[in-house]
């Protein structure tokens, strides 16, 4: 007797079937960057990494949202965005952009 095999999709960006390069790295460039910031937000010694990595995760998230082709696209893109705004706002509230250099 045979069975079915269930295959699991693989996970892709471009749900669409056409490749989307631009718009897929900037979609990786902000989960990077809204782990980063996100991850180094809990760590006040950080705030400039966390600071910097949020704004450009702000950035890349929304040209990535402006451009975006998909909606696996934009599920990523809002959801580490917000961490990365999470971690630009705590690095902020931290010592900021520029904090103890001056």
């Amino acid at each position: 007797m045979s069975h079915a095999a269930r295959r699991v999709p693989a996970f892709t960006l471009n749900t669409d079937g056409r490749p989307h390069p631009t718009e897929n790295a900037l979609t990786a460039l902000t989960v990077v960057f809204g782990l980063i910031a996100f991850i180094t937000a809990f760590f006040p010694g950080l705030h400039l990494l966390t600071s910097w990595t949020g704004l450009a995760g702000i950035i890349t998230g929304a040209w990535g949202q402006y451009v975006s082709a998909t909606t696996a696209e934009r599920f990523l893109l809002v959801i580490f965005l917000g961490a990365s705004a999470v971690g630009f706002y705590l690095g902020l509230s931290h010592g900021g952009l520029f904090g103890g250099l001056w």
